[in-house]
């Protein structure tokens, strides 16, 4: 079944077309991972789908559910069902990590939960993915290190068990071990209801994390996909040989 359809996609972010006509499907289920050099599109591509206000569609358009989503403002792609992972997460002063939580939890809700079973989800998910709980009483991401803030992500990822998750670079940043922890909680969240688009540069975290399909963009466009045969080529031959070979 297909969850988002994107048809000849251009997008312009200040004035400048990034994205040049992107082809996309992508299925309930599956997991994607999405490849590319610096500066292909790979981070326009995620942030228009979440609708980003600095990503203006200039042409093609989004089905998500057979519905477009041009038209959606952020909050409402959130309550559809749809989660961006940030390469760069906030800080926010003030505001703690348990708070920012249980606020993103009743804000996607039809049924509201309160702020004691919201708590308690939580408190579950910490659990899951090896989090202390004294964790939540901090301020969200002030002081975290990279690790940290990327395990805040996958601890949003699982309370609010979107429909549509897109993981911008999470791994970027992370040791080994907390690769893995990170890893574990992506994998615990994904069943065949949902689907998994990891944008990435590292072919480690697809060590952890097996796609159904892997999928290459260059220069606005989507050059490649295949099998996970495609990454150990790029690995081997770099993405040079892909733009030849798909030209």
């Amino acid at each position: 079944m297909t969850l988002l359809h994107i048809k000849n996609l251009h997008v312009s972010v200040e004035g400048k077309e990034v994205l040049k006509g992107v082809d996309l499907t992508l299925e309930k289920g599956k997991i994607y991972a999405l490849l590319g050099p610096n500066g292909s599109g790979k981070s326009t591509l995620s942030h228009t789908i979440m609708g980003h206000p600095q990503c203006k569609i200039t042409k093609g358009n989004i089905l998500y559910n057979g519905q477009d989503l041009t038209s959606l403002a952020v909050h409402q792609r959130a309550q559809a069902g749809i989660f961006l992972g940030f390469q760069y997460p906030r800080s926010i002063t003030g505001v703690s990590a348990g708070s920012f939580l249980r606020t993103a939890i009743n804000a996607v809700r039809h049924k509201k939960l309160s702020i004691l079973e919201a708590q308690a989800f939580i408190e579950e998910q910490c659990t899951r993915l090896n989090i202390d709980k004294s964790f939540l009483s901090r301020s969200l991401n002030e002081g975290f290190s990279g690790g940290e803030k990327k395990k805040l992500e996958v601890l949003q990822l699982l309370v609010l068990n979107p429909t549509l998750a897109i993981l911008d670079e999470t791994d970027s940043g992370l040791d080994i071990d907390a690769l893995k922890t990170v890893a574990q909680g992506i994998n615990s969240y994904h069943t065949k209801d949902n689907t998994l688009l990891l944008v990435t540069h590292y072919k480690r975290m697809l060590d952890y994390i097996e796609p159904d399909s892997v999928i290459v963009m260059q220069q606005g466009r989507i050059t490649a996909q295949g099998g996970v045969a495609l990454v150990e080529e790029i690995e081997h031959k770099g993405y040079d040989a892909i733009r030849k070979t798909s030209k």
